[in-house]
């Protein structure tokens, strides 16, 4: 970089290098026109000129460089303020992006996290209830064992019974596995006073042709099941009839006690003809349901028996208490007699304290006016005052 008329050149820019070699050129030129003296003198004036506007072409040239070096710098420089600028703005928006992104992110991660939790703990609701589903699966297909076999499902029945007289009835008022006079046991027998009488309850049940009936498909073998179900329970109310109704000894009905209450229900949905063969038998067919509410029947009825046992013992006592009730009054009466004396006599003994008092205190100050003196009795009169 050299100065050139106070303006700085650049070496390097094609224009200065441009006018440079015309210079040398010209100054080659001006030294060949030197050595050829005066012949080239009339040439030398022209040259001359031309020298001159050639000096001032490069002048206009320096002074348009200048003007574009300081048009470049002004563009450098608001071009490097809009770069910052522009990085700046770049920055915080992408500082903002950042930052949404990582609230986005964290709010998502969260519901994620809230999401899982909740599947997990579904996942566990829906573990324990397949658990509980297996569990009841098994108990069904363990009842379905116990209803298959007929001496397991008549110990079914009878546990089921058991739990059901023990919970309605008090625990001298029945008694299970009792043998009776004809040796036949009975399952459960509540002990009802007369009438009716003890009454006995059985807990066995024809289940196979109930079973026989769900399970069939065909007309035909509806109506066999059915037929086969008829008679079963026909003979079960029968054999209860002979067995458990005994004149003399037990009620003259029994109860035919079915632990299942769809078997109940079809009975009395498409046998009514068979319910009506147990009513003429006096053999009443009870169900779970049915059979407490006809426990806590019979608990009333019970309930009303020992009271009218012990309405001769009640009537009795209640005499009594009205003798000591009666005979509690004469004695207040005569008590409050006695405070009565008693109030009278506190009084006179006070009247008399008081007299008492004022006589003391007479006889205390000498003062014997106004005492009344009785002449029958031998009293010495003192004079206070008096001289011979």
């Amino acid at each position: 970089m050299i100065e050139i008329a106070g303006q700085p050149v650049s070496l390097t820019d094609p224009l200065v290098l441009i006018v440079g070699g015309v210079m040398i050129a010209v100054l080659g030129l001006l030294l060949m026109a030197v050595r050829t003296g005066n012949r080239s003198a009339q040439l030398m004036t022209p040259l001359a000129d031309e020298l001159m506007r050639l000096g001032r072409r490069v002048e206009d040239v320096s002074n348009a460089q200048q003007q574009l070096t300081g048009g470049l710098t002004h563009v450098s420089e608001a071009q490097a303020a809009a770069q910052s600028q522009m990085l700046t703005t770049m920055e915080k928006r992408l500082e903002e992006v950042t930052r949404a992104m990582g609230d986005s992110l964290h709010g998502t991660a969260t519901r994620t996290a809230r999401s899982l939790g909740e599947l997990q703990q579904r996942l566990e609701t829906i573990d324990k209830a397949q658990t509980n589903i297996e569990k009841l699966s098994g108990d069904v297909l363990g009842l379905q064992d116990i209803l298959s076999n007929k001496q397991t499902r008549g110990a079914f029945g009878e546990i089921q019974l058991n739990d059901i007289v023990s919970k309605a009835l008090p625990p001298a008022s029945y008694s299970f596995q009792t043998t009776l006079s004809n040796g036949k046991r009975a399952d459960c027998v509540i002990h009802m006073p007369n009438p009716p009488g003890p009454i006995v309850i059985d807990s066995k049940f024809p289940l196979e042709a109930y079973e026989a009936l769900r399970n069939a498909v065909t007309d035909a073998e509806r109506q066999q099941a059915a037929r086969a179900m008829r008679t079963a329970v026909k003979a079960h109310i029968k054999a209860i009839a002979e067995k458990y109704i005994i004149e003399g000894e037990t009620a003259d009905g029994a109860l035919m006690f079915l632990p299942s209450e769809a078997v109940y229900a079809e009975l009395h949905a498409s046998f009514g003809d068979v319910v009506r063969d147990g009513f003429a038998a006096r053999v009443w067919i009870v169900s779970p349901t049915t059979c407490m509410a006809t426990l806590n029947t019979l608990r009333a009825v019970l309930k009303d028996v020992r009271m009218r046992e012990q309405a001769g013992i009640i009537r009795k006592e209640l005499a009594l208490l009205i003798g000591d009730v009666t005979r509690l009054g004469d004695r207040v009466d005569n008590l409050d007699r006695h405070f009565g004396q008693a109030r009278k006599d506190i009084e006179s003994i006070r009247t008399s304290a008081d007299k008492a008092t004022r006589r003391a205190k007479r006889m205390d100050d000498f003062d014997f006016q106004g005492v009344e003196t009785d002449p029958s009795q031998d009293v010495v009169r003192i004079v206070r005052g008096g001289s011979d």
